[in-house]
């Protein structure tokens, strides 16, 4: 495997690998592979389940807890877009060394030099007693820390949020955090005046800090909520459970493993973003499966950016779509599955 411009600068100021690695969203499982070339006992954790699969057999983890993360000397790290998302990963690995006595503990952080910013720097010094930039290379740079302060952790974190009558839990690199965005603000006053009164089985595809999953639920629905990203399924299972509520959560990619036709209604505020990059790609896929898992009258109410192209998939895949609720930014759809 020929690892990219950010992995081998990352490699290069690692210097000799050696030691328990941890390797943290690694998203095309270069680094891992390194790790393991070089000899080195090595595990890795990826928030996302997609880049999680292509890890080497043995060496994933499936939780930031995995009691490996406390007694890891080198941590290698891909730069996650949010900062919260990396302030997570910081105060999980600092805490731990520090916790767990590694006096030696390095983290390399490396990322493409047009997503970098000063403050990434600063997220690193709260966790971290020492932090040094390296120089830039074929556009990526990296930041090597080391000395942890035993700072608190700052995430997750809850908010109540009284318009919607929930107190949410969520990681740092989950979308919006303990916030409700527009679009599911948009889409939750759409429900409230538009969906029909019998509740049945439900999915909310993308679930992020489970808002959506946890209003259904409240009126009677049977949901299940799934999302690609670890830090947004346990955010989910937090709120579900800070608000006494009964949700299934599932890490899964789109609808995988899920019945045909057992499904009266999905809904969804999905990403278009993967990592830094704009990229509908992902959402587009699981669109074009929404109609086998719904069961004839069965719907789909979507909430997305007006500009995607989601209206013409969503009739084509699901049903008749027609548009519910409109702003300056988003645009909420419902579609009604056809028999199949």
């Amino acid at each position: 495997m020929n690892p990219d411009a950010v992995a081998r600068l990352m490699l290069d100021e690692a210097g000799d690998l050696a030691g328990r690695v941890l390797v943290l969203d690694d998203a095309d499982a270069a680094l891992t592979h390194a790790a393991l070339a070089a000899g080195c006992e090595v595990r890795a954790f990826c928030d996302d389940v997609r880049a999680a699969a292509a890890l080497p057999p043995g060496t994933r983890l499936d939780s930031p807890a995995d009691p490996y993360v406390r007694s890891a000397d080198l941590v290698l790290l891909r730069l996650p877009k949010s900062l919260g998302a990396l302030e997570d990963h910081c105060q999980t690995v600092a805490g731990a060394a520090a916790s767990a006595t590694v006096p030696g503990l390095r983290l390399v952080a490396g990322g493409r030099t047009k997503h970098m910013t000063p403050t990434q720097n600063q997220v690193l010094g709260r966790y971290f007693t020492q932090v040094r930039p390296s120089r830039g290379r074929d556009k990526a740079r990296v930041l090597t820390a080391s000395g942890p302060t035993g700072a608190a952790p700052r995430w997750p974190r809850s908010r109540h949020l009284p318009e919607v009558g929930l107190t949410v839990w969520a990681h740092g690199g989950v979308f919006a955090g303990t916030r409700l965005d527009a679009g599911t603000a948009l889409l939750l006053r759409a429900l409230a005046e538009g969906l029909r009164d019998a509740p049945g089985r439900a999915a909310d595809l993308g679930c992020g800090s489970g808002i959506l999953a946890c209003w259904l639920a409240r009126r009677g629905w049977a949901v299940t909520a799934s999302d690609v990203s670890w830090a947004a399924v346990d955010s989910t299972r937090r709120t579900a459970a800070a608000n006494g509520l009964t949700v299934a959560v599932e890490q899964r990619d789109g609808f995988t493993g899920v019945p045909p036709a057992s499904l009266d209604l999905i809904v969804s505020n999905p990403p278009f973003h993967q990592g830094a990059a704009k990229d509908s790609t992902p959402t587009l896929a699981a669109l074009t499966t929404a109609g086998a898992v719904l069961a004839p009258g069965g719907e789909f109410w979507c909430v997305f950016n007006s500009h995607l192209p989601y209206l013409q998939v969503l009739a084509s895949a699901v049903g008749p779509t027609r548009i519910v609720a409109r702003d300056r930014h988003y645009t909420v759809t419902r579609s009604v599955a056809t028999a199949r």
